[in-house]
């Protein structure tokens, strides 16, 4: 029998910006059943007037108690984000529901390799994955490859700058050169690497950058069958 999502009041209890156009906001939620690094929820605002808007948003963190943290990335035209970044205050409240998504996930028992490739505000539920790692004592290696437009536009950049024993981090940025010396530019063959034997890969960002990723990545040999996608679009997750 398939759970039925019960909607959940969550009070904000820490609002942080991440950059000039993203915020995590980590709310309190009772009754949390508790989640897996790649899962997302959903978050619904209501007006004065009654009406309704929903978006999804990765989940930023390992499961933690009834504590639920998004980050949530500015869109100009968007008709929830702006409120998310720049109108919550610590003390509001929040309908949430979830978690939803089984398949994009990544579970700490394993002891297989990872390679985490996003584009943009994708990096949210490979962090969670990342950070998943940390929080149980996991060992099995991980590599994420993050494309941002520039280092300005990284989210959780002093985190992923102080990555622990085990974890590689390569930034891929397209209108600046990287702090490695990469020349700006797109994702390319050579920034993925081939594959030294089963690696499970995590490819999340806007739906243009995950399947030339995808292609890319079945083009090095990698196992498609180990490739898993997420892509957003317009106004919804992460």
């Amino acid at each position: 029998m398939v759970r039925r999502l019960a909607w959940l009041a969550g009070r904000v209890v820490e609002a942080r910006h991440e950059t000039t156009t993203a915020r995590t906001l980590v709310l309190e939620v009772p009754g949390w059943p508790g989640h897996l690094a790649g899962q997302h929820i959903d978050v619904r605002l209501t007006a004065e007037d009654g009406y309704r808007a929903m978006r999804s948003y990765s989940i930023a963190t390992p499961s933690d108690g009834d504590r639920v943290a998004i980050t949530v990335q500015r869109l100009p035209d968007g008709e929830v984000s702006p409120y998310l970044v720049d109108g919550v205050s610590v003390g509001d409240r929040l309908e949430l529901r979830g978690p939803v998504g089984g398949w994009f996930v990544w579970e700490p028992s394993s002891r297989i390799p990872v390679l985490l490739v996003a584009g943009g505000s994708g990096s949210v539920p490979l962090i969670a994955m990342l950070r998943a790692r940390i929080a149980t004592g996991s060992t099995a290696r991980f590599r994420l490859i993050y494309s941002a437009r520039t280092l300005a536009d990284v989210l959780h950049a002093d985190e992923l700058a102080a990555a622990p024993e085990g974890v590689g981090v390569d930034l891929v940025l397209t209108r600046e050169e990287s702090p490695s010396g990469r020349p700006a530019g797109r994702l390319r063959l050579d920034d993925l690497g081939r594959p030294r034997g089963p690696v499970d890969v995590y490819v999340c960002g806007p739906t243009g950058f995950v399947e030339s990723a995808a292609t890319m990545l079945v083009t090095l040999g990698y196992d498609e069958a180990r490739i898993r996608t997420e892509r957003f679009g317009g106004g919804g997750r992460p």
